[in-house]
């Protein structure tokens, strides 16, 4: 059987995944933003936490994991880079160091920009990778420690990911990253049909996390730096795409 993967809200507009293989009952989460949230989905669903996957240090995705390593005692991974100022770590991992979760492969990939140290973790098999607040939907973190250049980089080496990729990332700010996104690329059809989507899904308050990668690259202005919609909107139409990133991040930053 496939691997089930559940997204669980957290806080105010965190997420959270839990992954959970029934042919060997081993439960994985991405991130622990809140353990109570976390763990009332374990128990309606009668799964037991055995792995525990951060993606960076900030609170809002560690401040649970704590409670949840007391209760299950999980095996807790991380990047190896951010070791120091995330919870205790029983393996940590480099950029593009393999690991293997109930059989299935996932790589870590560094996606250093929102902070230094966070990664991402790509599952081939499962056709998923887990960006937390690197690549969000329609939008990328802001870059609390790292460069426009570190972020630009990042990016790039996800926007190669194949193109049905899900990208499962950390926040429900799909509509106002929407809002702004518009701002930057006026003339995208695609844009435009995906904010109708937006609007009616969180009119009925669907989340609008996971996205397809290809969705992305066809809609997210941090990944359409290079194209001439995004150029001419910000009097950038000759510049270098990593310039053109700059100053859409920047754009962003005081919209």
């Amino acid at each position: 059987m496939p691997i089930e993967i559940v997204t669980v809200p957290c806080l105010s507009d965190n997420y959270a995944f839990l992954l959970h293989d029934p042919d060997t009952q081993q439960t994985a989460l991405v991130d622990a933003p809140d353990a109570e949230a976390i763990i009332s989905e374990l128990d309606t669903r009668g799964w037991t936490l055995t792995h525990i996957l951060l993606t960076h240090h900030h609170w809002d995705h560690v401040d649970g994991t704590e409670a949840l390593r007391q209760k299950y005692k999980p095996q807790v991974f991380g990047a190896k880079a951010d070791a120091h100022r995330l919870p205790p770590l029983d393996l940590a991992l480099s950029d593009g160091q393999l690991f293997s979760f109930a059989g299935h492969e996932f790589q870590t990939i560094d996606v250093s920009g929102h902070t230094i140290g966070h990664v991402a973790f790509f599952a081939p098999s499962l056709n998923a990778i887990f960006t937390a607040d690197s690549l969000m939907a329609l939008g990328c973190g802001r870059l609390f420690e790292g460069s426009p250049e570190q972020m630009f980089s990042s990016l790039s080496k996800l926007a190669q990911l194949p193109e049905t990729t899900i990208v499962y990332s950390g926040h429900e700010y799909t509509e106002s990253n929407a809002r702004f996104a518009i701002t930057v690329d006026p003339d995208n059809a695609a844009l435009k049909a995906r904010i109708s989507w937006i609007e009616q899904a969180r009119a009925q308050n669907k989340p609008t996390v996971p996205s397809e990668l290809s969705l992305e690259l066809a809609t997210n202005p941090f990944l359409r730096c290079d194209t001439a919609g995004v150029r001419n909107a910000v009097g950038l139409a000759n510049a270098p795409a990593p310039d053109v990133f700059t100053e859409v991040r920047k754009r962003k930053d005081n919209f």
